[in-house]
């Protein structure tokens, strides 16, 4: 093997990719004798990045490089554009753009093992893997290539906790190898790529930066990889490089670790050659490179599915939140409540429960909601992103005490992330974070564990009646979480179990078109209703959601004690919820003595309401120039509000107050290329002057979403 004699990370895009041919001809190093590898991993149906991907390829390859393309897995499932086929879309626009290699996802599996020969058969390129089934492996283990003088061994892994995130079953005779096994067979496979004298060991390795058996556990463990091309936690390269066990130049020990996001948002790069490996990534919003192959290839596939599921069938008054974390696997959001509230109505409306409506609740795991819906029309297509995998609608028969259980497994890390974080309907349950959980013997066939004893988690209500441990259920789920998917094993063990065959998107779309009249109201959804109590640590506040160890406290105690925020409930500040457009003005508004306004909200904008909480502010915000509405006749007060959007309120705010106002200027974060020409100047002021500070040392996250907390720092900031 090549001994490597440097190695030098770029944690931003080292060639200045523009457009097509055009960017080749811009840049012109030459990179012949040299081997690149461009690489892709949880696409999640995102089928526009193929064309990007190929047009990188053709554009290494005219300035003289050795090109390979690979994937990391997660390719088949996450959009209507390949949800549908089972993943056969993604592996023709795969093949259209010339991967040489892929190995799989843990999605992969969503359609049943059956599908992963038919991945095989239609792939015009090896699939590798180390999954078994029937104790036989299920496709080839390793792959030589050769590109140009170089021979580049790879092999694959999946991620073990396949065994939990999939169907039950749909993965029947099916194993994941964790543990020591996992860390013995990367050894094997290094030793037979080794000894075909490749040039390179890369490993495709689907296993993610966090939790059981990672790729840093695995690296931390196994010597002999040059390259390991991770994925399934879906983190940029700057993101692994923040990462506790993370070395220099994104090294574990003696092997570089690099990733490239989620959903086509980044494209990655290798090139290695005798001197070393440089790793960098695209991000794809700014290239404008497409293979016009491929991208015919791409709209072949989109147009008639985008016509199918176009039509608008509702409207939503509010941002309904699928976000991850903060979001539907860390808390209650308003999504959950909606899908929960959808799927309980359903069985209550078909009566054939078995029990009395009183005993009948719902619960879906937070893992299942994919998508967050935006504030206006509701189409197929955002039903189907938020519920994309086919689940139907099922019934469980068990005790509270069980049902307690359940919940219990299900929060055993709160409030660290977890897919399986329940959402609920007709159930209020309360779970202290401060005590510790119960841990006892290792659920059958999963990598969770059940408790031991009940000592985080309290039901403090079944559909507003007393919980009773020894009443008989029935809970209204999905197919995955009844058949003990995710950490649910619970549910599985039920004698009476009914797959009811309705799919959940159906029903969700039925219940807001039958029930909500077709509008999702922000009087009904604006807000999590108060199903989920999250206790952390000790607060002297009234809000059982901010505790004395929390990050935000102090901005919080400031901002309530000084009247200029207050909790969205008695007993509830929402920390993590977006924060709206309405919100952020009100919050000046405050600042400023709340003045006098003469003029009606509604004479200016049409979907503002005379006498809502926020209207005198929005009005008083407009006419200084520190707001503007989405257009001349709507502001959107609910809209939910991303950062580099804050920022530039707060500079037009410290400008109306007598601020200099400043020029755009060089940004030391990695995604300053994200930020927006209008959003420069406020985010160069809002940094120096110390209103806002990037989400890491190295990111603003100029598109990510502002919440409660962020703007109680930053009105604690301003009032000082």
């Amino acid at each position: 093997m090549k001994k490597l004699l440097s190695v030098f990370l770029a944690l931003t895009l080292v060639f200045a990719l523009c457009g097509g041919a055009l960017a080749a001809e811009e840049t012109t190093e030459d990179l012949a004798g040299q081997l690149v590898i461009v690489h892709t991993n949880d696409v999640h149906g995102s089928i526009d990045t193929y064309a990007k991907a190929a047009a990188l390829v053709d554009e290494y390859e005219a300035r003289g490089a050795d090109v390979l393309l690979v994937d990391d897995g997660d390719f088949s499932q996450g959009s209507v554009y390949v949800n549908g086929s089972e993943g056969a879309n993604a592996v023709a626009l795969m093949n259209a753009a010339g991967y040489d290699v892929a190995t799989l996802g843990n999605h992969e599996f969503d359609y049943g093992w059956e599908n992963i020969a038919d991945i095989k058969d239609a792939a015009e390129f090896p699939v590798i893997s180390n999954v078994k089934r029937d104790g036989e492996f299920m496709l080839d283990q390793t792959v030589v290539l050769t590109a140009g003088d170089y021979t580049v061994g790879f092999f694959g892994l999946e991620t073990p906790e396949t065994a939990t995130k999939a169907h039950p079953a749909k993965i029947q005779g099916v194993t994941f190898m964790s543990g020591n096994e996992l860390y013995d067979y990367a050894e094997e496979q290094i030793a037979a790529l080794n000894a075909q004298n490749v040039d390179y060991v890369v490993c495709l390795g689907h296993l993610g930066i966090s939790g059981n058996y990672s790729s840093i556990d695995l690296l931390e463990n196994v010597d002999g990889i040059d390259l390991f091309i991770d994925g399934h936690s879906e983190n940029t390269i700057a993101e692994i490089a923040a990462t506790e066990g993370v070395g220099q130049d994104n090294k574990v020990g003696d092997t570089i670790l690099t990733s490239a996001g989620s959903k086509g948002d980044h494209i990655g790069v290798a090139i290695l050659n005798d001197e070393g490996i440089t790793i960098s990534d695209v991000v794809t919003a700014d290239y404008t490179g497409s293979n016009e192959t491929v991208a015919a290839a791409v709209a072949a596939v989109k147009a008639p599915i985008d016509s199918a599921f176009s039509e608008v069938f509702a409207t939503s008054e509010v941002t309904l939140d699928g976000n991850r974390a903060p979001g539907v696997r860390t808390q209650e959001t308003n999504l959950g409540d909606l899908v929960t509230d959808a799927i309980l109505w359903y069985a209550k409306a078909q009566g054939d429960a078995g029990v009395a409506e009183e005993n009948i609740v719902a619960v879906t795991n937070g893992g299942g909601l994919r998508a967050t819906v935006e504030a206006g029309d509701i189409t197929m297509q955002d039903i189907n992103d938020v519920l994309p995998y086919g689940n139907t609608v099922a019934y469980i028969t068990i005790t509270g005490e069980a049902l307690l259980e359940a919940l219990e497994a299900s929060t055993y890390n709160t409030p660290e992330e977890l897919g399986g974080f329940p959402q609920v309907a007709g159930i209020e349950f309360t779970v202290d974070t401060t005590k510790e959980y119960d841990q006892g013997d290792q659920y059958p066939n999963s990598t969770y564990y059940g408790p031991n004893s009940i000592n985080r988690v309290t039901i403090n209500s079944i559909n507003g009646q007393e919980f009773d441990p020894e009443a008989t259920y029935v809970v209204v789920t999905n197919d995955f979480t009844a058949a003990g998917g995710d950490t649910y094993y619970t549910f599985s063990t039920s004698d009476d179990i009914v797959d009811t065959g309705a799919a959940m998107d159906t029903v969700v779309v039925d219940y807001i078109t039958d029930v909500l009249d077709g509008t999702v109201t922000a009087e009904q959804y604006g807000e999590p209703q108060g199903r989920i109590t999250v206790l952390t640590a000790v607060s002297e506040l009234p809000f059982t959601d901010v505790a004395a160890d929390d990050w935000f406290y102090d901005a919080v105690k400031a901002v309530y004690e000084a009247e200029l925020m207050g909790g969205v409930s008695d007993t509830e500040f929402a920390p993590d919820v977006n924060m709206n457009r309405a919100m952020l003005v009100t919050m000046l508004y405050r600042l400023e003595g709340s003045p006098e306004v003469e003029t009606a909200v509604s004479d200016v904008f049409t979907d503002c309401a005379d006498g809502e909480w926020y209207a005198d502010a929005v009005i008083w915000a407009n006419a200084n120039g520190i707001v503007e509405g989405r257009s001349e006749t709507e502001f959107a007060p609910n809209d939910t509000m991303t950062r580099q959007e804050m920022a530039a309120i707060l500079y037009r705010y410290e400008v109306f107050k007598g601020a200099e106002e400043v020029e755009a200027a060089e940004l030391e974060y990695a995604d300053a290329d994200a930020i927006a020409d209008w959003a420069e100047s406020a985010v160069v002021y809002c940094t120096d002057a110390g209103l806002m500070s990037g989400v890491s040392d190295t990111e603003f996250a100029p598109a990510g979403s502002a919440t409660r907390a962020m703007g109680a720092t930053v009105l604690m900031r301003l009032a000082a």
